[in-house]
Order: structure tokens, then sequence, then C-alpha cells
């Protein structure tokens, strides 16, 4: 009896030590492997859910070492296409269609989760003591918090590794453990290698634009107003590239929301911004403490305030769609 209940003991201790073991293992390789990339190229798809839509983009990134990031978001509904880019100068995130960037000043990609980013992944695993592992058939999963600055709702990440210590998708969720962001990864190659030009901001841009200028056929209205605000002016005012529309809201949390029509110039513009690149439906924004800039469909929208701060103001930008609303 006592032979027997040393084997058990022998056994159990045999197989807790293969279970950690197989989860140190996964979890060293995938550091390892993101850690000792020189250089690396994926391509995947990205969803977004948004007040009950969802927006799906083909995401293509690209990265080499001294924090070279080239990211291209596709929306797969317009086709519209935005690129996040950090180089020597600092980042960008520019819009070829409309030959327009923002430039920040700005430690993004590291200041934030980013769900498509091999880093930040890492990192929030790295910095979470109590993240968990699980295995089913087909993945090894590992559950981290995130860090979502510019998003409370978004708490802890999913990362599937499947048995071919493969990173295959990041599922970010929020306190309900509703899936907020999906990213399913199609090629990962981490021995890609690029020329230092490839990450050039002028080679980013577009060289044929075709419309010179855009038109807004219809206002639009945001689906989420504050509490105990309501919209007090509208006014249209014409412009040399068409017209201005400003919606004044004043209450308890007053703001101002501007759409105007964009000049689409020959040469790259660039404005300068002293805040975080921000995804928000179907486009990449500016936000700054105060204020909300993006653009989508050839419009110019801008939400700003000087009693609101940039998250709040991020919850009307997400409301906005371009589908206009009946007032």
């Amino acid at each position: 009896m006592k032979k027997y209940l040393l084997l058990c003991c022998v056994l159990v201790l045999t197989l807790t030590g293969c279970i950690n073991k197989s989860q140190k293992d996964v979890y060293n390789n995938f550091k390892n492997t993101v850690e000792n990339s020189k250089g690396y190229h994926l391509t995947g798809t990205l969803e977004l859910l948004s007040n009950e839509t969802v927006y799906t983009y083909d995401v293509d990134v690209s990265y080499k070492e001294k924090d070279y990031f080239r990211v291209s978001l596709k929306n797969k509904t317009n086709n519209h296409e935005q690129i996040v880019l950090r180089n020597d100068s600092g980042v960008y995130v520019i819009t070829p269609s409309l030959n327009k960037s923002f430039k920040f000043q700005s430690e993004w990609p590291y200041n934030n989760s980013q769900s498509y980013l091999l880093q930040t992944i890492l990192t929030d695993l790295e910095n979470d003591n109590e993240k968990t592992f699980e295995e089913n058939k087909d993945y090894y999963i590992f559950t981290s918090k995130v860090n979502y600055i510019n998003n409370d709702d978004l708490i802890n990440q999913k990362v599937y590794i499947d048995k071919n210590n493969k990173l295959s998708k990041v599922e970010v969720l929020d306190k309900n453990n509703n899936v907020k962001i999906k990213v399913d990864f199609k090629e990962i190659d981490l021995k890609a290698t690029f020329n230092n030009d490839y990450f050039d901001l002028n080679k980013n841009t577009s060289s044929k634009i075709e419309e010179k200028t855009s038109s807004m056929k219809d206002i639009i209205y945001p689906m989420y107003i504050p509490l105990n605000t309501n919209l007090s002016n509208q006014e249209t005012i014409k412009t040399e590239n068409g017209e201005r529309v400003i919606l004044t809201f004043e209450g308890e949390s007053p703001f101002m929301f501007i759409q105007e029509s964009i000049k689409i110039n020959d040469n790259l513009d660039i404005t300068p911004v002293n805040g975080e690149p921000v995804l928000i439906g179907d486009t990449v924004a500016a936000m700054t403490d105060y204020s909300v800039n993006w653009y989508s469909n050839g419009i110019e929208y801008y939400v700003v305030s000087n009693i609101l701060d940039g998250k709040k103001l991020l919850e009307v930008a997400k409301s906005i769609g371009s589908t206009p609303v009946i007032k």
C-alpha cells in the first residue's frame, strides 16, 4: 500500500511538472521569438466592435529593429487605408488617399496595448504576474491584463498560440468578457528585411490623387450625447473648399462637433498633434487632452471641448458614423 501511495505521489508530481514545463516552454518560446527578431512582417484581419457595429480591417504590419514600424489598416468595407508609421522623425498617421497626415511626438506603440504588434502583446504578458494559462486540443492560451490608456473598458487579452508554437490570434475583452477586438493572424515572417526607405514618410504617401476636393452630402450627428447636454446651435459656413458645419452642444458637458469638406493638396499636408493615435470605428483618430480629430469618407471631423477630457470626447467620436441621424 505504501509503495502504491508513493508511486501515485511521484506520478502526480511528474504530471504537474510536465504541465508547468509546457506552460514555461510555450511562453519562453514566444518571448524568445519576439525578442530575437530583428525584423518581422505579418498580415491578418482585425475586427473592432464599436457601438454594436463590427468594423473589419486587413492588417499589414512591418517592423525593423531600432523601432521602425509600419502598420497598414485597410477598411474592408470601403477600402479606406490608413498607415501608422514610426521612424526617426516621429510617429505619423497617414491617409494616403487624401495626402494628409497627423504627426505625433509620442512613445507609440510602447505606451499602449496594441493587439497586432508582437512587442506589445509580449509586454502585456510580461507585466502581468497573475496571467493564466490553459490548453485545449488546438491552442495554448494565455490570458493577461492589458493597458489601453484611452479605453478603460478593455480589461484582458487572450493570446492563442497553436500547437506548432505559432501565434494564431488575439482577443481583447471588456469587463464582461465580451470580445471587443479580435486579430486573426494569417502569415508571420520573423526574418523579414526592409530597406530604410520602406519606413520613409514620402514613400508611404500617394502620388496619384484624382479628386481634389471632397463634398458633404449630409450632416452627421453624434448618436451619443452626455447626460444633460443638448444641441443648442447649428451653423453652416461656406469655405473655399466647400462647407464647414459647426454643431454646438451646451449643458453639463459642453462640446463642439465640426465637420468640413477637405481640399486635397498635391503635397503631403502634415498636422502636428500633441496626443496619441487611436482606432475608432472605421478610422484612426488623433486624440489630445481636449479634442479628437479624424478623417472619414473624405470629410474631416473634429470634436473639441474646454470642459470634457479626451476620453469623454472619444465616446462622442466613437458614436459618429457615416449615416446621418435625423434631428
